[in-house]
């Protein structure tokens, strides 16, 4: 009995150690996921563009990173010059450190134009520290653009 107590502990003890985002910098010229380069890259701006012609989308878009998960790491928003970018990590194959706030990054992955239900939303503010009252503030689903992220460089 005395074993299985002990074993339980100790497992959520790892889970909650393993929920963390990754310590560390993010510096140039390190990647996460999939290991990628900057060449053939589009800015930020111009994906709602290119989302215009197709649904759904195989890019590699270069742009400012304006928020990160604190919870796990598992998510980033892309800055754009009318809002920002859904970026996942597909998978949750790989995680970012919060320290990727403020940088150049190049994410390699598959965009599209996607409704946010309001438990998502609710769900990435809780992740994201937001109130409660911020969170309660959610009420409409909303249509943003996503990127299944395999890769992120950091440029600068």
């Amino acid at each position: 009995m005395k074993r299985i107590l002990s074993l339980s502990i100790a497992t959520l003890f790892c889970g909650v150690l393993l929920a963390q985002p990754p310590k560390g910098d993010a510096n140039a010229g390190m990647t996460f996921g999939e290991k990628i380069n900057a060449e053939g890259t589009i800015k930020a701006d111009q994906l709602a563009d290119k989302l215009e012609q197709e649904n759904k989308i195989a890019v590699k878009v270069e742009g400012e990173v304006a928020q990160v998960c604190t919870a796990e790491g598992c998510w980033l928003k892309m800055k754009t010059s009318t809002g920002t970018i859904m970026v996942k990590m597909k998978d949750h194959k790989f995680l970012v450190p919060l320290s990727m706030n403020g940088k150049t990054i190049v994410v390699k992955g598959t965009a599209e134009k996607k409704e946010t239900t309001v438990a998502q939303l609710k769900h990435y503010a809780e992740d994201a520290g937001k109130t409660k009252a911020e969170i309660d503030a959610i009420k409409e689903p909303k249509k943003e653009t996503v990127i299944q992220a395999e890769g992120i460089l950091v440029i600068k």
